[in-house]
């Protein structure tokens, strides 16, 4: 990490302090004492500091993050810009610093025995970069330097010699030897002083201005990965084959698959959930290659791509492709959707096929789309598809074309949304396409995305009409804002006036890091409801009752302590603050549901990457929501009194976004940080809907990760009565739907089948239910469910869906109550609880009210609105701890586990 001074007359960056440190996977903990420590060691305060620079990756994706969220953090408090540069760079330019000269290669470790490899040449006057990121086997970027700087080994650089540097050469070594001279080991990382000459480096190009808190707002900055998720690349490598059984994994093609078991870990991409006009959007697969082309020969003409071309792009590394769906046979739109049909004429194997045109015929009449576009037999049909190639740092867009029948549903807009998201994943940082020079209708909608005319080819087409070419940057044809427009402003003002000419940058490296991330606004026919704020491609939850109370109610009173809590333990990046009455001034969830749905559950890896996209936008939110409901103009996080945040448990790579983030908040602000239990969250959840519910209490924690029974006997004084021995409630609801082909989440659709079902039609087991105990057991549940359903159909008889669920639900209904009823009766509580995200099972609800009903005891049910995980409960669960004085240090980390019973 380096402190730098800035010279805005020169564009310098002269370095004032700098500190590398071993951080052997404690980043978190590391990171911000050691730049507490560098700042007051410089004798310098966190409000000099002017801007914050973050080593943007590529790297190691955790550690990438952790630098990232605890970046945007302190940039986002103090309302500083956050200017992100290469990490590699930052090596690079530390080579220089130490005299470096000539041929430059990088060799960053990318784990699974690859690499990030990046050539540069360096002079006296600095550092050109000559390929943009890209991650490659260690052994093919080995013998592709070898064959390009000459062989000379490590034991010293001759005129024209390749130089290598970069963490990769601890793993390789040997390998890359041959291709040039290793450089010193103390030269491998970035460091300080190439961070900040990185930084020089892009203000003096014009990339960066460090006074510029709108331009750098912390909301657009998102680190390089190069690739996508494992569960990604999976995917897309088995929907590459053309096999209809990689179309659902599961059951959810019931019919060709009766001869097939179900399991309770099926997966598939049929779990995708549909939009508000019933469109599903996927991964593009070979089996629908032929609709795609179909539709090709109904929108492109003579510049049609056939069912070949198609398939032969989807395996492709450096390809990506996404479709859009509707049910078969469903209703069909009026009107051609003549301006957002794009085709590419070249041959995609080669480099010139990244050229896209439009091919929309003039005489498009709103046709109902031809049979064959329902192919595949998945009961789907196909209304839309789109495909990019990265190349060089930038997304060429292949095709984009949507169904005559289908406009008006921003199908378009999505779809070159997800392909440019895939590319950001992959490296890319720039859009190009090319549209038919007569097509002013798509001229426009590429406008609206960010792109501009930057040229024409002329006769481009088969028709021999010219091609403008459209270019622009990635993150406007993205979409989603990832932050408000309130916050944008606030960033603005946030920008201190007069600025010292000489003002300090901090700079908060590691090998870890971020790009800059600016959304345009989506066009009219994909914007969010009213009450949504759309962030980063997720939908933030504003109750609308709750805004509508805001509207009619006179200005709250403020009343401190202000306390903004964090919660991002799972996939829900969500933000609330609450006052000292214990009234929640706001309550914002981003939900990721539509990002893992596919995937028939939670990919850590995903939720991970989402919320560092979500985080500065939802607490944007989460502040001017507040504001307005205390009739203030605005709120900052000068304003607060305190920061909270879950800390455990929950899946770590999610915890330590929201904790990182919180930390370098609470820092730069220089508030007191508190920690939370996720699980204590949920025993307060119940203050949401009852202000005056007290212990004592027995609490059902029901969720997709916990099932336990809670005595609480006082505010943090917690006995656990019995817990699950295996499964939880909420993942036996998930698979049970994934083995019925019902999608993810399972809860909500196994509740809705189960409505018209018969609960008494199958005898389901009740494990445990009389054990004498208070423990569970949900495994055997599970088997019997799905063993009933290979049953059934091997005896060839249909499922009957509404009778498994309700069956299904009442044995998993049936333990709860019985369980509970124990608890209540040993404990005599006067009050009953629930917590969790099963806690919105209706069914479970309704047995609980007739069972406090006979046992004459208080039931106390969170709003349906605060059963799953939200930040309200754990700002509620932070005032009391803030009040306490229990505050958490700068090297608080992340935690997968943590006991309930103990105090903490």
């Amino acid at each position: 990490m380096g402190l730098g001074r800035l010279d805005v007359r020169e564009r310098a960056v002269e370095p004032v302090a700098t500190l590398e440190v071993e951080a052997r996977r404690a980043s978190n903990t590391q990171l911000l004492p050691r730049v507490d420590a560098l700042l007051r060691d410089a004798g310098v305060s966190r409000g000099q500091l002017a801007c914050v620079c973050v080593g943007r990756g590529p790297g190691s994706f955790t550690g990438v993050r952790i630098a990232m969220a605890t970046a945007k953090g302190i940039a986002q408090a103090l309302g500083a810009a956050l200017v992100g540069v290469s990490s590699l760079d930052a090596v690079a330019w530390h080579a220089w610093a130490a005299g470096a000269r000539g041929a430059l290669a990088v060799v960053a470790d990318a784990m699974r025995r690859e690499v990030y490899p990046v050539r540069y040449a360096l002079d006296d006057a600095g550092v050109q970069r000559l390929e943009a990121d890209r991650v490659v086997k260690s052994q093919v970027a080995a013998e592709e330097l070898a064959g390009e700087g000459g062989a000379a080994g490590a034991g010293g650089a001759a005129a024209g010699t390749l130089s290598l540097t970069g963490d990769g050469l601890k793993k390789y070594a040997e390998l890359f030897a041959p291709a040039g001279a290793l450089l010193p080991e103390e030269l491998w990382a970035p460091t300080g002083t190439g961070l900040l000459l990185a930084l020089r480096a892009a203000w003096r190009a014009g990339q960066a201005d460090p006074f510029d808190a709108a331009r750098h707002n912390p909301g657009f900055l998102l680190p390089v990965y190069t690739r996508l998720s494992d569960a990604e690349e999976n995917e897309r490598i088995r929907l590459a084959k053309n096999d209809p059984k990689n179309l659902a994994t599961g059951v959810q093609d019931v019919a060709p698959r009766r001869d097939q078991h179900a399991t309770m870990h099926d997966t598939a991409v049929l779990n995708a959930r549909a939009d508000e006009h019933g469109i599903t959007y996927k991964p593009l697969d070979a089996a629908h290659a032929e609709a795609v082309a179909a539709m090709e020969a109904q929108v492109m003409g003579s510049d049609a791509w056939n069912a070949a071309l198609v398939a032969d792009e989807l395996p492709r590394p450096d390809r990506t492709w996404w479709a859009a769906y509707a049910p078969a046979q469903a209703g069909e739109g009026e009107g051609a959707d003549g301006a957002l049909s794009s085709s590419a004429i070249a041959r995609p194997a080669q480099a010139g096929a990244s050229c896209v045109s439009d091919g929309v015929s003039p005489d498009d009449d709103g046709a109902a789309p031809t049979p064959s576009l329902a192919a595949a037999g998945d009961g789907l049909q196909l209304v839309g598809y789109a495909g990019g190639m990265i190349v060089d740092g930038q997304v060429q867009i292949l095709k984009i074309g949507t169904d005559p029948a289908w406009r008006r549903r921003g199908i378009a807009r999505t779809l070159i949304s997800r392909v440019a998201s895939d590319a950001r994943d992959l490296g890319a940082t720039t859009c190009s396409l090319e549209v038919r020079a007569s097509n002013a209708g798509a001229q426009a909608f590429y406008e609206s995305l960010g792109m501009h005319s930057v040229g024409k080819r002329p006769r481009y087409y088969s028709d021999r009409e010219d091609a403008v070419i459209m270019e622009g940057p990635l993150q406007g044809v993205i979409g989603g804002s990832a932050v408000s427009a309130a916050a944008s402003d606030r960033a603005l003002r946030a920008v201190r006036e007069g600025g010292d000419a000489a003002a300090t940058c901090a700079n908060v490296p590691c090998s870890e890091g971020s790009y800059s991330e600016v959304s345009a606004a989506s066009a009219a026919d994909s914007e969010p409801a009213p009450h949504q704020v759309d962030v980063a491609g997720m939908h933030l939850r504003v109750d609308e009752a709750h805004n509508a109370q805001v509207a009619a109610e006179p200005a709250a009173k403020l009343v401190r302590p202000l306390v903004l809590a964090i919660e991002s333990s799972c996939d829900e990046t969500a933000a609330a603050i609450v006052d000292g009455e214990g009234n929640l001034l706001s309550d914002v969830v981003a939900s990721q549901i539509d990002f893992h749905s596919r995937f028939g559950g939670v990919v850590p890896e995903i939720a991970s990457r989402k919320h560092i996209e979500a985080i500065c936008g939802v607490c944007d939110e989460c502040l001017d929501v507040a504001a307005q409901r205390l009739g203030m103009p605005r709120l900052t996080w000068a304003d607060l009194d305190g920061v909270g945040v879950t800390y455990a448990p929950g899946l770590v790579g999610a915890l330590v976004v929201g904790v990182a983030f919180a930390k370098g908040a609470a820092w730069a602000a220089d508030k007191p940080l508190v920690g939370v239990n996720h699980l204590e969250g949920h025993l307060y959840a119940n203050k949401i809907g009852a202000p005056d519910f007290a212990p004592p209490a027995v609490v059902s924690l029901v969720s997709g990760g916990n099932t336990m029974l809670v005595h609480m006997r006082d505010w943090g004084d917690y006995r656990v009565l019995g817990a699950t021995i295996d499964d939880a409630v909420g993942e036996a609801f998930d698979k049970v739907a994934k083995a019925l082909g019902l999608g993810y989440p399972g809860g909500p659709v196994v509740s809705a089948q189960g409505a018209k079902g018969n609960p008494e039609a199958i005898a389901f087991p009740r494990a445990m239910m009389h054990s004498g105990d208070m423990r569970f057991s949900l495994s055997g549940l599970k088997t019997a469910v799905v063993t009933y359903i290979n049953n059934e159909r091997a005896a060839g008889r249909p499922l009957n869906m509404p009778d498994i669920c309700a069956s299904f639900e009442a044995a998993v209904v049936d333990v709860q109550v019985k369980k509970a009823e124990m608890a209540l009766r040993q404990t005599g509580a006067p009050t009953f609880c629930l917590g969790g995200g099963v806690a919105a099972n209706p069914v479970l609800r309704a047995a609980y009210e007739k069972l406090c009903a006979k046992l004459h005891v208080r039931l106390v049910m969170p709003p349906l609105s605060a059963c799953g995980d939200n930040a309200g409960m754990i700002a509620l669960v932070a005032l009391d701890r803030f009040r306490q004085g229990k505050f958490y240090g700068l090297e608080t980390d992340a935690q997968a586990h943590a006991d309930l019973e103990q105090p903490y």
